[in-house]
């Protein structure tokens, strides 16, 4: 009885999970669909799922339209610099609030986490502001800056190395003479590949999609990253859906492919942990 109650439990479970998997996943296929239709195809009743034969011209029309190249690389500098910044000061201050103990180090700590409750909209004007006076406005590292430390990844970090660090291995290390730099890149980095890997996937996909805050500081057409150009596909009398879905397409190619091997990592990193 306990057993068909449990593979019951597991069916209902599944197919929870089924179901919602396919909602967010429609969407994705329906702009991959829309990429490979014609104009007629979109404007008919009732409306096609697949098209009648793959329309490659919508990506030829993108990359004649917008310059494409160079939006992908200045987002990916973007993303790349930031995610860096994130993982490396993310890890260090979640280390240091994890394992450390100084003065305030609590009221530190609440302040931390109350930067993440209020939205980038409430001080995006006074940051403006402030990169306005150090006369880095429509420069590249105005569009990474406030990209550089994640509070939420303070947090991240800290939670998890606590969990999952034992202060006894730290110990040892200390008396065996390891300076805490030691510590942090021989033990804490390696053993907390798995989380770090996560939060790189997160402060990735944020830089990536950024696209209020480099609206607000860039001007130059140079400079504009993936998602500013995917805006200008867009016009005045109306939208080319097969065009604009066909730039979306290309503009998740990078985050599918850093998704795809960091996620890698974090299976190998969990499947490491186990056996340990």
């Amino acid at each position: 009885m306990i057993r068909k109650t449990n593979n019951l439990q597991n069916i209902l479970t599944g197919s929870i999970l089924m179901a919602g998997s396919l909602i967010m996943v429609t969407p994705f296929i329906w702009m991959i669909l829309t990429a490979f239709k014609t104009p007629a195809e979109l404007n008919q009743w009732p409306p096609s799922i697949l098209p009648d034969q793959l329309h490659f011209q919508n990506f030829i029309e993108v990359f004649q339209k917008i310059t494409i190249p160079q939006y992908l690389l200045n987002s990916l500098g973007v993303a790349v610099i930031s995610s860096l910044s994130i993982v490396l000061t993310s890890t260090l201050s979640g280390y240091i609030f994890a394992k450390f103990h100084f003065r305030g180090k609590n009221l530190l700590f609440a302040l931390v986490l109350a930067t993440a409750i209020v939205p980038f909209e409430i001080y995006m004007i006074p940051l403006y502001l402030q990169i306005k006076d150090l006369n880095l406005v429509n420069t590249f590292p105005s569009l990474f800056l406030p990209y550089l430390v994640m509070s939420f990844g303070i947090f991240f970090m800290r939670q998890n190395i606590i969990q999952q660090i034992p202060d006894e291995l730290m110990e040892a290390a200390r008396v065996e003479g390891a300076s805490e730099w030691t510590i942090f890149l021989k033990i804490i980095l390696p053993l907390c590949k798995a989380p770090i890997s996560a939060l790189a996937i997160f402060a990735f996909i944020e830089a990536w999609n950024a696209f209020i805050w480099p609206l607000l500081v860039m001007g130059e057409k140079t400079l504009y990253t993936m998602e500013l150009g995917l805006a200008m596909l867009q016009s005045s009398f109306g939208i080319e859906l097969n065009i604009v879905s066909a730039g979306a397409v290309i503009s998740v190619l990078p985050i599918l492919f850093v998704f795809l091997i960091l996620r890698k990592h974090i299976i190998e990193s969990v499947a490491q942990t186990g056996l340990k």
